[in-house]
């Protein structure tokens, strides 16, 4: 089949490579607008553009994409099917109707469970032991196409979201694949989402990710990996945001009142509303990320300091 293909961030890199090993042909790709970034703010090119500026691929990136000329363009490229991995942007009927098998889209949840941007945060921060990935046909509302496929993946104790989502970006790339050879070959039918089970997953602010040190442990546990690499956990320290990586769990520790610190010779414990958790990297304001302790020995903490 023809495909142009729609993504933008890393996570889309893994379908693309994918894509660009198979059967099919890959004659454009659509990303989001170059955008500004660094303390120049000089704009950057989107990892998928980029990806596709190294190969000679034809890159479009309309502003919405019910803009008339992309439209027209995708048109007359006429391609068969546009495979989407985090696009970012909603799409119009307009454009949804253009290929002939249409959209599909790789979705980081078991359907219709975390319908919307962040589903692999929320399956962490929610606690859940199983999660995965879905094909489906996309259509106006949001996530509630028909499905073509998924694919399951335990969630670990320790992993983050980064984590599961660089796993999920490799099998849900083979996955994506699989589905295109189904429907080049008509040998894939979709199927409706289940009516009952669903959640969803708005994208994590920066004030989700303060940690409440008033949670127990393992809420406080999850936020952290939820967060991590973004939009980032952190807390307060002396009035000024200290940034945190996962904690540890500290069953053997002394019972402590939620944000207050606790040294030891080589780790950091701060309390919460059950058992204690032992800091791993922190990142003060200005520094770079170091080991808690190393962090501790240079504030020298006081009885009276608390993180939040």
């Amino acid at each position: 089949m023809r495909l142009v293909f729609a993504g933008t961030p890393a996570v889309a890199v893994p379908a693309l490579d994918a894509i660009a090993a198979s059967r099919h042909e890959l004659v454009a790709v659509v990303t989001r607008p170059d955008a500004p970034a660094g303390r120049g703010r000089r704009l950057v090119r989107s990892p998928v553009g980029a990806w596709a500026d190294a190969r000679g691929i034809e890159v479009l990136t309309p502003a919405r994409p019910s803009a008339p000329e992309f439209l027209a363009r995708l048109t007359a490229i006429a391609p068969d099917c546009v495979p989407v991995v985090a696009y970012g942007a909603l799409v119009p009927p307009a454009a949804l109707s253009i290929p002939a098998k249409g959209w599909i889209n790789l979705h980081f949840s078991l359907l219709p469970a975390w319908r919307g941007a962040a589903p692999v945060q929320w399956a962490v921060l929610n606690g859940d032991e199983i999660t995965g990935a879905s094909v489906f046909a996309l259509e106006a509302g949001l996530d509630t196409g028909p499905l073509y496929g998924t694919l399951t993946d335990p969630v670990g104790g320790t992993d983050t979201a980064g984590d599961l989502l660089d796993r999920l970006a490799i099998s849900g790339a083979r996955l994506l694949v699989d589905v295109l050879g189904g429907l080049a070959d008509g040998a894939i039918v979709a199927v409706p989402q289940q009516a009952d089970g669903v959640t969803h997953a708005p994208k994590l602010t920066v004030e989700d990710a303060a940690v409440r040190w008033t949670d127990p442990a393992f809420a406080v546990d999850r936020r952290i990996r939820a967060c991590t690499p973004a939009p980032g956990a952190w807390t307060r320290f002396r009035g000024e945001r200290l940034k945190l990586g996962p904690v540890g769990p500290a069953a053997d520790g002394p019972a402590l009142e939620p944000g207050h610190l606790f040294l030891e010779r080589s780790r950091v414990l701060v309390g919460t509303a059950t058992t204690p958790v032992v800091l791993g990297q922190v990142r003060a304001a200005g520094k770079k990320p170091m080991a808690a302790d190393a962090w501790a020995r240079g504030v020298r903490p006081t009885d009276t300091d608390r993180l939040g």
